[in-house]
C-alpha cells in the first residue's frame, strides 16, 4: 500500500503582533518530516473566503514544500478550474513540475461551496461548462509546441505558445475528484486518476472503486489500483476522552463546512462524522486500513487533525504492516 497526506494549512489570524505565517511554516516543516517518515505525497485543498485561514494559494505553498523536499509528490485536492485563467494555471503547474523534478499530481475539480462561487461573482450553474473549457485549454497549453488559438465561451487566446514545458509528459499527472457515478465515469473516460473524498462509508467506497475499475477496463485499459486515492481522517488516540474530543472537533468542522458551502441535506451529526473517520488505538487503525485494502483501496491519504503526532505514530505502528503488501487485483 501507499500512504500520503491530505488537508490544509491554516494562517494565524489576529492583531498586528500575531505571526500570521506560523501555521504555514509549521505545515511545511510537517511535510518535510513526513517525507523522512516514508509518506509518498501531500495533497492540499484550495479554498477561499473561509474566515479561518485555509489555503487559497495552493501552488505557492506547494512550491515552498517542493523546495524543502526531494521525493514527496506535490498534489492538489483540488484546484477548482472554473475560478482560474487556464493558461496562467497551466504555466504555474508546469513550472512547479519543472522545478520539483516531475513531482506534481494536479488534482482538479469543479467546486461545490456556494459562498466561493458568490465571492468570485460566478454562477454555480456555469461550473461544468467552465471546468470543461478550462481543462481543454490547459491540455492544449501543455501539449502543443507551436502557436495556437482558442475561441471559447469564457476564454479567448490568439496565437499563443505556453512555457515552460513540464518534466512529466505529455503533461503533469492529472487527478480528478469524484463522488457520483456520473463523475466517476467522467474521470475514467478522461484517463485521469481518481480522488475519493473522506466522508463516504467503506461500502460506498467499495462501490466507487468497482465502478471506476469496470469503466477503465471497458475502455480497453488496465486498471491500476494506485490510480485511486482515498482520503480519510485518521487520529490515533489512547482514551475514550480523547476520542470524544476528536469527534466533537470533527462535528464542528463539518458544520462549519456546511455553513460555508450552503449545502442542503449535509449531515453534521456525530453518527455522520464517525462514518468518515478512523479514530482509535493503533491496532484499530491498522484493522481499518486492512478493511480498506480488502475492498480494493491501495492508496490512502491521511487527513490528521492531530498533525505530526499521528503521522509519526502511523508511520511507526501501522505503515510497516502494509508496505509492499498489495492485494492481488480481482
Amino acid at each position: 500500500m501507499q500512504f500520503g497526506m491530505f488537508g490544509s494549512a491554516q494562517a494565524q489570524r489576529g492583531g498586528p503582533n500575531v505571526d500570521s505565517g506560523a501555521g504555514f511554516r509549521e505545515f511545511v516543516d510537517r511535510n518535510v518530516e513526513a517525507e523522512s517518515l516514508g509518506y509518498h505525497s501531500t495533497f492540499l485543498v484550495e479554498h477561499h473566503f473561509t474566515g479561518f485561514g485555509q489555503v487559497s494559494a495552493t501552488l505557492n505553498l506547494l512550491t515552498w514544500i517542493g523546495a524543502r523536499t526531494t521525493t514527496l509528490r506535490l498534489g492538489t485536492a483540488v484546484i477548482v478550474l472554473p475560478w482560474h485563467n487556464p493558461v496562467l494555471l497551466a504555466e504555474q503547474i508546469a513550472t512547479l513540475d519543472l522545478l520539483s523534478g516531475g513531482r506534481v499530481d494536479a488534482g482538479i475539480g469543479k467546486g461545490y461551496r456556494l459562498n466561493e462561487f458568490e465571492g468570485f461573482a460566478m454562477p454555480t450553474d456555469e461550473a461544468d461548462s467552465r471546468f470543461e473549457e478550462c481543462l481543454e485549454v490547459m491540455l492544449k497549453a501543455w501539449t502543443l509546441d507551436s502557436l495556437w488559438s482558442h475561441k471559447g465561451q469564457y476564454w479567448q487566446y490568439d496565437s499563443v505558445i505556453v512555457e515552460p514545458s513540464s518534466i512529466q509528459k505529455p503533461h503533469p499527472q492529472l487527478w480528478m475528484g469524484a463522488g457520483s457515478p456520473r463523475s466517476i465515469k467522467q474521470v475514467a473516460k478522461l484517463g485521469f486518476n481518481m480522488l475519493l473524498g473522506q466522508f463516504d462509508s467503506f461500502e460506498t467506497i467499495a462501490e466507487e472503486v468497482d465502478l471506476f475499475k469496470s469503466e477503465v477496463e471497458s475502455l480497453g485499459r488496465t486498471f491500476d489500483p494506485m490510480s485511486v486515492a482515498v482520503a480519510r481522517s485518521v487520529n490515533i488516540v489512547d482514551s475514550s476522552e480523547e476520542y470524544d474530543q476528536a469527534i466533537d472537533n470533527r462535528v464542528s468542522a463539518r458544520r462549519r463546512t456546511q455553513e460555508l458551502a450552503q449545502q442542503s441535506g449535509f449531515q453534521d451529526t456525530r453518527e455522520a462524522a464517525e462514518v468518515g473517520v478512523i479514530y482509535g488505538a493503533s491496532e484499530y487503525v491498522s484493522d481499518q486500513i486492512q478493511a480498506l485494502q480488502t475492498i480494493g483501496v491501495e492508496y490512502v491519504l491521511l487527513n490528521c487533525p492531530a498533525g505530526i503526532s499521528t503521522l509519526r505514530r502511523f508511520a511507526k505502528d501501522v505503515m510497516p504492516e502494509f508496505q509492499g503488501n498489495a492485494q492481488p487485483s480481482q
